[in-house]
């Protein structure tokens, strides 16, 4: 499988990023095309200038009888009726095709009601606007539109295009594009100023780089720079045109790396996903300028959020406020999810995505965060709106845990069993659709690329079941077995195939710091703990006998494996540095079970220097530090660079398990931070504590993800940083919102999924 792997991603990689026009990844608009098609040649009115669009237009009509893009069920959209009379008006406007516009009219008759009614009143702006303007150009064609009358759901349409005119006339609206936008659909009633046309007019030639209002423009002004504008774009794109033009090559790449992402495929496309990033970074630095204009675009918000998401991910410091000061503008944000939430729930939601990486004020990305999802609850609210139903899963997903408490491989599954993409973004009657993120070779690597993974998680995780038993942990007698969790949680965020050693290493320790914890919190007396403790600090384990001596023997032989694969790495020997990190734990687990045993209280700054260690993270992270790749320095992690993400990690990860786990501790005496401070304050309630807790660990969260991802926050390698990323969201998905760690059941289903079951594809084609 491994070949069949490589020589696809060999080709997707000539076609994605070495050997194609990024505008071919782009989907015709049949309603953007259907306009063009209306345009007179200049130098004979009988025939129309882009008679390639006619032909385009004429050859292009669903079985359905409908134009446009049906959803991904293949069943029409409302969006389907506008492009659809428009595509019969161009038709009749040359009095071809006349068959073909006798299955439109079937389609318009038998459909548009039903879809309006979908719509449960909720039918966006454009729509108003549209649909009632292309119906009146299809009278006046002389088509035969509703010839017994318009249903009530269609006047009301009609009058509320009405509203939308008068409301328009009498104030400035800046979350709304200008009347002129749809100036191809504007009624007959409508005074077009024609000097304000002529300044609306871009400095390519467009108005609003909408081809369908540019087309308008044309034949109302004879503009010689909207035709050059309109010419260019056919020679371009061909005879199927865009939905905007012209097409921004940097928000292709974007998706692009988005999907491949969220795919888990990145892993194959480092290099490839590196150059893009370099190249939108540079375009981001060269063009950034004041996001405020005449009116806010939803989808250059939505470039913005999604590039800088990207970017910082990948370690580039860039603004937030090129999409963050949307969230200042509270009319625009009601207005757009009452009125235009089609075109806006793609845009909020990547926003919601971006608001976890805005360093800059801990309260702006709160603010953000919390403003974008009461947004995206109020857009996918079935009793207001209608979402295509992948959109609503994929933002009903999003909602549903933090994006630190989710686990890689498992997102990499529940996209590639979504199949196909929603699309990119809702246009006048058509969508900005990139066919490249929907290409079947795509998803079919993805499958692929994850049924192998499968392959390689299961071979490990028995390897690890057989050093459990070898070492004869398996046989003490006590302790919880956590080998499948454990391995569960490291391989589901290290699933890069060519991360084995962090995989086989990082589950070894988490194994071992379990049993070992088990047996100071529970089993083992207080002299066999200080025995124990004394042969670590000593690592020397000669004069021990029963348990202790099994597991200081699986723990000197986890030490001696690790510090042989790091000196093939690191042409030096750790063993040293691993012991002293193992014996900092090891102290600080014996200085708690004293503490329990005397029933003494520590302080709470002695509890949380004690506790730090005893969470025992740094372990793991060490160890994988050693055998990921980067040269690890003495100096290097003495730095003070590298003792604050250390620092920071050890204090979230025990805040995130004192959290879930106090009711346990309560009942074994174990220190635990919420207890200590219920103990401060009787008057006080676990409610509030953990409120208190919670405020404390998302403040230290947000500082530490900046230091992890941001290349110019310190010396540490990336990989190295990336595997405190990894360790951050173990303890954020085991104590996110309970103690899953410790119960029987709650990552079962999670287990099979990223393991064991097959793929469901059904839905994927």
């Amino acid at each position: 499988m491994e070949k069949t792997i490589q020589a696809m991603v060999d080709k997707i990689k000539k076609e994605m990023f070495y050997s194609v026009d990024l505008r071919h990844f782009v989907s015709a608009s049949a309603y953007d095309t259907a306009w063009l098609s209306m345009i007179p040649d200049p130098e004979d009115p009988n025939r129309p200038m882009f008679p390639q669009c006619l032909e385009w237009t004429l050859h292009n009509q669903k079985e359905l009888g409908l134009w446009g893009e049906p959803n991904h069920s293949n069943l029409p959209t409302i969006e389907c009726i506008p492009a659809t009379v428009a595509c019969m008006v161009a038709l009749k406007t040359w009095d071809v095709g006349h068959e073909t516009i006798q299955k439109g009219l079937t389609f318009i008759h038998e459909n548009t009601e039903k879809l309006l009614l979908e719509q449960h009143g909720g039918n966006s702006r454009w729509l108003a606007i549209v649909f009632p303007g292309m119906l009146e150009i299809g009278w006046s064609k002389g088509l035969q539109l509703f010839p017994d009358g318009l249903p009530e759901i269609m006047k009301s349409i009609f009058a509320r295009r009405q509203t939308i005119m008068e409301m328009e006339s009498f104030s400035n609206q800046p979350h709304h594009p200008p009347l002129i936008y749809y100036l191809e659909a504007l009624p007959s009633t409508y005074r077009i100023d024609y000097d304000e046309l002529l300044q609306c007019l871009r400095g390519d030639g467009s108005l609003f780089q909408s081809p369908s209002a540019s087309a308008s423009a044309y034949m109302v002004t004879m503009n010689k720079d909207c035709q050059h504008y309109l010419e260019s774009m056919v020679q371009r794109c061909g005879s199927g045109v865009p939905p905007t033009y012209p097409i921004d090559e940097d928000l292709i790449k974007l998706c692009i790396v988005d999907r491949l992402e969220r795919l888990g495929l990145d892993e194959h496309f480092h290099k490839e996903i590196k150059a893009v990033l370099s190249d939108v970074y540079g375009n981001w630095m060269e063009c950034e300028v004041d996001p405020i204009g005449s009116h806010i675009s939803m989808l250059q918000i939505y470039k913005d959020s999604l590039a800088y998401r990207l970017l910082t991910m990948h370690g580039y410091r860039v603004s937030s406020r090129n999409f963050s000061f949307f969230i200042d503008y509270e009319d625009s944000k009601a207005c757009c999810v009452d009125q235009n939430h089609d075109f806006f729930i793609s845009t909020m939601l990547n926003v919601h995505r971006a608001s976890d990486f805005i360093f800059i004020k801990k309260n702006e990305a709160d603010e953000v965060k919390s403003s974008t999802k009461k947004i995206l609850e109020n857009g996918i609210c079935k009793e207001k709106f209608i979402v295509a139903s992948k959109l609503r899963e994929e933002v009903e997903h999003e909602l549903s845990l933090p994006w630190l408490a989710r686990l890689d491989h498992l997102e990499h599954r529940e996209w590639i069993e979504r199949g196909k993409t929603h699309d990119l973004w809702t246009g006048k009657a058509s969508y900005l659709r990139l066919s490249c993120l929907n290409n079947t070779m795509l998803l079919n690597l993805a499958k692929d690329n994850y049924i192998y993974r499968q392959s390689i998680y299961r071979n490990e995780l028995e390897e690890l079941k057989r050093w459990v038993r070898d070492s004869g942990i398996s046989s003490l007698g006590f302790g919880r077995d956590k080998t499948t969790y454990c391995y569960f949680a490291v391989a589901t965020n290290a699933y890069d195939t060519q991360m084995r050693a962090v995989r086989i290493t990082s589950t070894k320790n988490g194994i071992l710091l379990t049993i070992i914890d088990d047996f100071f919190d529970e089993y083992g007396s207080m002299d066999e703990l200080r025995c124990f403790t004394d042969a670590v600090e000593r690592w020397n384990g000669e004069d021990m006998d029963g348990h202790g001596k099994v597991l200081f023997h699986a723990l000197d032989g986890l030490v001696n494996d690790t510090a042989r694969q790091a000196f093939h790495v690191q042409r030096r020997d750790v063993t040293k540095h691993l012991r002293d990190i193992w014996c900092q734990v090891i102290r600080s687990w014996l200085q708690e079970a004293e503490w329990g045993s005397s029933h003494y209280r520590p302080s709470m700054a002695e509890y949380l220097r004690a506790a730090s260690i005893s969470v025992a993270v740094q372990t793991s992270v060490l160890s994988s530090m050693y055998l990921v790749g980067p040269i690890i320095s003495e100096e290097m992690t003495d730095h003070s660079d590298y003792q604050k993400i250390i620092e920071l990690l050890m204090l979230s990860c025990r805040l995130l398990n004192d959290l879930r786990t106090y009711g346990k501790e309560s009942e074994t005496g174990t220190p635990n931070l919420v207890l200590l401070l219920m103990q401060e304050d009787p008057n006080g309630n676990i409610e509030d504590v953990s409120a208190y807790i919670t405020k404390i660990l998302d403040r230290k969260k947000h500082e530490l993800l900046e230091h992890i991802l941001m290349d110019d926050k310190n010396i540490i390698p990336r990989p190295c940083r990336k595997l405190h990323l990894i360790n951050l969201r173990i303890f954020q998905m085991f104590y996110n919102s309970k103690n899953a760690f410790d119960s029987a059941t709650e990552m079962v289903q999670g287990i099979k999924k990223a393991i064991y079951d097959p793929l469901s594809m059904e839905t994927q084609m």
